[in-house]
C-alpha cells in the first residue's frame, strides 16, 4: 500500500472531521472512548498505593514506569480496536462501545497491534538515545539525579545542564514525526492488516511527506487548546463563585461531570485525527479486505 502527500490545510480538515465525528453513531464512539479512558486510568489505581508502601527512590521508580510500560502496551490493542469503530460508523457498518476490545476478541490482531506498540518503544528509545548523544551526555546524568530523589528536584538539579534547550528542539521535531508514524503506522495494521515492519515504514515515508499539514495541525490544535482550556477556566471559576454563595457540592456535582465529558471528547478527537489522517495519507485500493477484518474474529 503506498502513502501520498496531501495540501498544507489538510490538517485542518482532519482536526474538522475529528471534531463532527459523533454524527454517525454517538454512542459507541464516545462509550467506547470512556472506556478507554476507565482502562488507561486502573493502571494509576494499582500504582497509587503501591507509591504509598514503598521507599521513595530509584527501585520505586523503576517499579512503576516498568509496570505502567506494561500496562501501556496491553492498551495498544485498545486503540486499534477504537480505529476500527470510526471505519465502520464512517461506512455505515455497525459498531457498539465494546468493539474497542474486537482486537483481544481475534487474538492474532492484538498481537501485531502489540507487536507495532513495542516497536514503536523501541523507536522512541533510539531517538531518545540519539538526542542524549547529539545534545550532551550530561542530561542524563541530570535525569538520573531526578530519578534518584523520586521526582524531588535535588538543589544541584536545579540548573539546566548544557545542552537542555537543544535537545528539546530535536525531541519536538522527533515528536512531530513519530505522532504522524503512530496515526498511520496504528491505521495501517489495525485496518489495512499491515505487518509491522510495513506499517512503521508506511508511517515513517507518510510522515515525512506530510510534515508541513502536521505542523499545520500542531499549531492550530495549540492555538484551539489554549481558547477551549480558557474557556473551561473561566466557567469552573464561575461555578467555584456560585459554590461559595451556594454549597461547595454544586461545583463537584457539576466539575466532575464536566471533566469526565472533556477528557472523553479529548479521546473521541484525537483518535479521530489518527483515523481521518491514515485515510488521507494511504492510498486505499479496491482490492484491500474490508478494514475490519484484521480485528474481529
Amino acid at each position: 500500500m503506498t502513502t501520498r502527500a496531501v495540501g498544507p490545510l489538510a490538517g485542518i480538515g482532519w482536526l474538522k472531521s475529528a471534531v463532527n465525528l459523533g454524527r454517525h453513531n454517538a454512542r459507541a464512539l464516545f462509550g467506547g472512548a470512556g472506556l478507554i479512558m476507565v482502562m488507561a486510568l486502573l493502571p494509576s489505581a494499582i500504582t497509587f498505593p503501591l507509591q504509598l508502601a514503598m521507599k521513595p527512590g530509584p527501585a520505586m521508580v523503576g517499579v512503576i514506569m516498568l509496570f505502567s510500560m506494561v500496562a501501556g502496551i496491553l492498551m495498544v490493542p485498545l486503540i486499534g480496536g477504537y480505529l476500527g469503530m470510526i471505519d465502520a460508523t464512517e461506512n455505515e457498518r455497525p459498531a457498539k462501545a465494546s468493539d474497542v476490545f474486537a482486537a483481544y476478541r481475534s487474538g492474532g490482531g492484538a498481537m501485531r497491534l502489540i507487536g507495532f506498540g513495542l516497536a514503536m518503544l523501541g523507536v522512541y528509545l533510539v531517538a531518545a538515545l540519539v538526542i542524549v548523544g547529539v545534545a550532551g551526555t550530561g542530561i542524563a546524568t541530570w535525569y538520573m539525579q531526578l530519578v534518584a530523589q523520586a521526582g524531588k528536584v535535588p538543589p544541584t538539579a536545579m540548573q539546566l545542564p548544557a545542552g537542555f534547550g537543544t535537545a528539546m528542539a530535536l525531541g519536538a521535531v522527533f515528536a512531530l514525526l513519530f505522532s504522524g508514524v503512530y496515526a498511520i503506522g496504528f491505521g495501517q495494521v489495525a485496518l489495512a492488516g499491515r505487518g509491522i515492519r510495513g506499517a512503521l515504514g508506511d508511517g515513517f515515508l507518510g510522515s515525512l511527506k506530510n510534515l508541513l499539514p502536521m505542523l499545520v495541525l500542531l499549531i492550530v490544535s495549540l492555538i484551539g487548546g489554549f481558547v477551549v482550556m480558557l474557556a473551561i477556566a473561566l466557567v469552573v471559576g464561575l461555578l467555584a463563585f456560585l459554590a461559595k454563595l451556594v454549597s461547595v457540592w454544586l461545583m463537584l456535582v457539576v466539575v466532575v461531570p464536566l471533566y469526565i465529558a472533556i477528557m472523553i471528547s479529548l479521546y473521541v478527537v484525537m483518535f479521530g485525527v489518527m483515523y481521518y489522517m491514515w485515510r488521507d495519507v494511504c492510498s486505499i485500493s479496491a482490492e484491500r479486505p474490508a478494514p475490519t477484518t484484521a480485528l474481529t474474529a
